[in-house]
């Protein structure tokens, strides 16, 4: 049976948000472009570089700790996808993985070829398809989003998807609008015709339970910085795939996983606290989510991000409640306080004859820290209308805020 949600430990669970500026609280609203870090995240990076300082594949002490780690690391990154140990590369980013695998996987893409893109994604999840399909001359089609409901037009899956697509790429949830995709019916669209599919869940990881099974995708890859770990990115890659693609990496690395698709010395205190965000999201799912403690991994998380969606969806009512006061606000994206499951707690808005950067410089004067511009969804911008002229402001919570500061927040944008 779930606790009831303790605020006071969960944040507890953040020692950011300890942190004081001539005495005032900071109010982390800029969740969508990095959360902030868990305890358990800075202590397994700690003692990876002070216990297990040294490359891997050594037959002394550090070197055969800091190997044990990198194998646990993929084991608790496959827990979070629901994937096998064996399925998982770590990276720098999801722009970088992106790239990578962009390369590899238009190799055999030839003229006449088609991809499908979305309006909707993150660039990270277009610029490196488009660019590899400008160099090998293939078709471009783009699935596109309704600026009034603010979801994919799925019913035009099936005039763009045929037997020429190649690749089929797409976010589970949108970093512009919250909006959280039905990524599962645009995979299936996909893999009918035999394309390879790719998901973003960048923005989906910190908020709900990411389920790599359930979706159906050949790829799938999200950024630790954005779910409460470092500045690493974990992707999942699907056994079939991943055993017919031609690595980019060095001749002497090994051909197995985990090494196959690492181009080099990875990081191993990434992956570590990498773990350690991972770790943070079962702690949760043990204590405040009613999971046993000794349950498997994947329960434990599972049971975590029920805990936190519960939570989130208060401060997501909170808010929209707050924002619908608030004269001549427009907001892009869901905006009923009954659709909640439709998105995650990410707000892109313009207020009435005031640029975003001065409500951003406005929010920051207050130390409450948000973003304005367009955050790399350049197509999903442009089909807005709102690049040109600074974008919007954008807010974005976690479980770690609390309902008070959505108050605060709304107040600092009603008096700006």
């Amino acid at each position: 049976m779930a606790a009831r949600w303790d605020m006071e430990a969960v944040r507890a669970a953040f020692p950011g948000l300890a942190v004081r500026d001539e005495g005032r609280a900071r109010l982390y609203a800029d969740a969508p472009a990095g959360t902030q870090v868990a305890a358990r995240c800075l202590e397994r990076m700690n003692r990876a570089l002070v216990e297990s300082c040294a490359n891997d594949g050594g037959s002394f002490r550090t070197s055969r700790a800091a190997e044990a780690l990198m194998l646990e690391a993929h084991a608790g990154a496959g827990a979070l996808f629901n994937a096998g140990a064996d399925e998982i590369v770590f990276g720098l980013n999801t722009t970088s993985l992106f790239f990578a695998f962009a390369y590899m996987l238009s190799r055999d893409w030839k003229t006449g070829d088609e991809i499908v893109l979305t309006r909707m994604d993150h660039d990270a999840n277009v610029a490196p398809w488009l660019t590899m399909a400008q160099e090998k001359g293939v078709t471009v089609r783009w699935l596109d989003f309704s600026p009034e409901s603010f979801e994919y037009d799925y019913a035009a899956l099936d005039g763009l998807i045929g037997p020429r697509t190649r690749l089929v790429a797409c976010s589970h949830a949108s970093n512009l609008l919250g909006t959280i995709n039905d990524v599962a019916r645009i995979v299936a669209a996909g893999r009918a015709a035999g394309a390879v599919t790719v998901v973003d869940a960048v923005q989906s990881a910190p908020h709900l339970p990411v389920d790599v099974k359930a979706i159906g995708c050949d790829i799938l890859c999200a950024s630790a910085y954005k779910f409460f770990g470092p500045h690493a990115a974990v992707l999942y890659l699907a056994p079939a795939l991943r055993d017919r693609l031609t690595p980019l990496k060095v001749r002497p690395s090994p051909a197995a996983m985990p090494w196959r698709f690492a181009p080099g010395t990875p990081s191993f205190e990434a992956q570590a606290g990498t773990l350690g965000a991972i770790e943070h999201m079962a702690g949760l799912g043990a204590t405040l989510g009613g999971a046993d403690p000794a349950a498997p991994l994947r329960e434990r998380i599972v049971a975590g991000y029920a805990a936190a969606i519960a939570h989130e969806a208060e401060l997501m009512r909170v808010f929209l409640d707050g924002a619908a006061a608030i004269p001549g606000l427009t907001l892009y994206g869901l905006s009923s306080p009954n659709r909640l499951e439709g998105r995650v707690p990410t707000f892109s808005f313009r207020l009435p004859g005031k640029h975003p950067a001065a409500v951003a410089q406005a929010l920051a004067d207050e130390n409450i820290f948000a973003w304005a511009g367009s955050f790399y969804a350049q197509e999903a911008a442009g089909r807005l209308g709102i690049g040109p002229g600074g974008g919007v402001n954008r807010v974005g919570l976690a479980h770690y805020n609390t309902a008070d500061e959505v108050r605060r927040l709304l107040g600092a944008l009603a008096a700006a």
